[in-house]
């Protein structure tokens, strides 16, 4: 063997040995990427929608329009997809052009006022979350439907205001969750109950 050829040999040895030497055996870093949205996290998001609800119609109890404002600002803001896209959200009374609220302008219409578009609301800084003082609210569901990272739900919400009265509007939400793991919004439809009468 040569001379060049027994160095190269040897070096290859040396580089060999070297790496079994430095092996770490430490557990891998396992990355999860499950965006499948749970039955529990559904109930989280319809649970923190009617806290959101009776969270701005206290505000605006307590601290009037302007602070009505503020917090649905907030809740639209962390509970719905505006910031992603448009969000395919049809209120209950909604009637006209205005009955489809693809933008979060829209939606803070609706929940606070001004809102032209409904009868009820015109003229007054009033919406769905403030004409009314709302003191409980739950969710009775027919269907709920999980998808992975979508969720589908299908009921009633129950609002009962400080005077006692219900409100029982028919509900279909579409959760997603967005690619930042939060879940948000993305259809909300909202009905009174049909009267055949």
């Amino acid at each position: 063997m040569t001379l060049l050829r027994r160095s190269s040999v040897a070096a290859a040895a040396v580089a060999v040995s070297s790496l079994v030497g430095v092996q770490v055996h430490a557990k891998p870093v396992v990355q999860v990427f499950n965006t499948g949205i749970t039955e529990a996290e559904v109930d989280q998001m319809q649970k923190g929608w009617c806290d959101a609800v009776l969270a701005i119609s206290a505000a605006y109890q307590d601290g009037g329009y302007d602070a009505g404002r503020a917090k649905a600002a907030a809740v639209i803001d962390s509970a719905y997809a505006y910031n992603y896209g448009p969000v395919a959200f049809k209120p209950t009374y909604a009637t006209g052009a205005g009955t489809f609220r693809t933008t979060r302008d829209g939606a803070l219409a609706y929940f606070v006022g001004p809102d032209p578009s409904i009868a009820l609301y015109r003229g007054k800084k009033l919406g769905f979350a403030t004409y009314r003082h709302w003191v409980k609210c739950e969710i009775k569901d027919e269907v709920v439907q999980l998808f992975g990272n979508t969720a589908n739900t299908m009921g009633q919400v129950i609002l009962t205001d400080s005077d006692g009265q219900t409100a029982e509007p028919e509900k279909t939400w579409t959760f997603l969750r967005e690619i930042d793991g939060s879940i948000r919004i993305v259809l909300h439809h909202s009905s009174a109950p049909f009267d055949a009468r």
